[in-house]
């Protein structure tokens, strides 16, 4: 991943790889059922914003492609990475690789890794 900055909005160059495990994480988590109050404290913003970063990462690239998004939007997409892991816990708390990897088509360190850039390229930028 790379990232530039232009004023207040980072110029995110993402794989299209890295454009699905955020539309996948961002979306897992849109399609609870979870009150605004919970998606909140989860990502940082409500349902209606969720789902309008939901809707521009949907559009499928073939090749690497410029995303604008807000520090806002960047905190929603590394909120959720981190987030949904947690949703596939055992009873004794432990992670559960394989649902994980079934229901969004990644693995966890997919996640960690992409979470780790995002943090890592917008301090950079």
């Amino acid at each position: 991943m790379k990232m530039t900055r232009d004023g207040d909005v980072f110029i995110a160059r993402l794989t299209p790889r890295q454009v699905s495990a955020m539309y996948e994480a961002l979306s897992y988590l849109s399609q609870q059922d979870y009150g605004d109050t919970q998606l909140t404290l989860l990502v940082g913003a409500g349902r209606e914003t969720v789902d309008a970063l939901v809707e521009r990462l949907a559009v499928r690239h073939t090749e690497s492609s410029d995303f604008r998004l807000t520090m806002e939007e960047l905190h929603m997409v590394h909120s959720a990475l981190t987030a949904v892991p947690l949703n596939f816990t055992g009873r004794e708390g432990a992670f559960l690789e394989e649902p994980f990897n079934i229901r969004l088509g990644f693995y966890r360190e997919n996640f960690d890794a992409l979470a780790y850039a995002v943090v890592r390229t917008a301090a950079e930028a």
